[in-house]
């Protein structure tokens, strides 16, 4: 028998049902390329959301992440409506199997993005506005390295929600901004712009010309695209209050509530 995405995206969504870390998968449910994970991935958000999705999230696009996840390129997944909360949002840290929190940089697009090859020249016409966001992550695996790139990309990247900043109107260049991240007023890491491939557009176009995009029909008009986290997670112990600042852009607020 060939590969079934279907029976991956039930295999995973039964583990975050029953909040079970996940280990290897069992060989048949392993995507075999990327193609088929962006399969998996399909069959999985279209249980748990709408579509077309809300937006994307890109992640590992800093050499910081790639190292840090044993990834040689990016991974991308999708973001579902219910997922997706404005700054200053309040969401209940018992909900979420091991959190952590993202410093990232996101645009809202314009027009859309067909399927294909870009670059970030030819991206830059179909950004509305950039904003800061937060990207809510869960570590639901025992070893995320040896989960495997194909089966993360399945699993959307430890993806678990986002919290968006007010956006503003493009026209900073993206790759001179620093991000900060801080806990509880506490500065935890920072990182710039640049550090996403060398210029945060780039990011987008590489998304527009993935497998996963693919798989989604293309970036549409209105979705929103986390273009990578700056810095490594930072895994939470408890309820904090978590706040990104990418100035000039307005600052994006999340607290996390017992």
């Amino acid at each position: 028998m060939g590969y079934d995405p279907e029976a991956t995206a039930s295999f995973l969504l039964a583990a975050r049902a029953s909040r079970t870390l996940l280990g290897p998968l069992p060989a048949p449910l392993v995507p075999p390329a990327i193609d088929a994970a962006a399969a998996a991935q399909h069959a999985l958000v279209r249980r748990v959301g709408t579509l077309p999705p809300a937006g994307f999230k890109v992640g590992a696009t800093a050499r910081r992440m790639q190292d840090y996840l044993g990834l040689d390129e990016p991974a991308a997944g999708a973001m579902v409506e219910a997922g997706v909360h404005a700054t200053g949002t309040t969401l209940a840290f018992a909900d979420l199997v091991r959190p952590g929190v993202e410093c990232e940089l996101a645009v809202r697009l314009a027009r859309d993005l067909p399927p294909g090859r870009y670059d970030a020249k030819g991206v830059a016409g179909a950004v509305d506005s950039v904003l800061a966001a937060i990207e809510l992550v869960e570590n639901r695996y025992t070893d995320f390295v040896s989960f495997g790139a194909p089966a993360l990309v399945a699993d959307q990247v430890f993806h678990a929600a986002a919290v968006l900043g007010e956006p503003v109107r493009p026209g900073a260049d993206l790759r001179a901004l620093v991000g900060t991240i801080s806990i509880d007023g506490e500065e935890r890491d920072r990182g710039r712009g640049a550090d996403l491939l060398g210029d945060p557009l780039a990011v987008l176009a590489w998304l527009a010309g993935s497998a996963v995009a693919a798989r989604f029909g293309g970036l549409r008009a209105g979705q929103v695209v986390l273009l990578g986290s700056v810095t490594p997670p930072i895994w939470l112990d408890g309820p904090a209050i978590v706040r990104v600042e990418f100035p000039p852009l307005p600052t994006v607020a999340l607290r996390l509530q017992s």
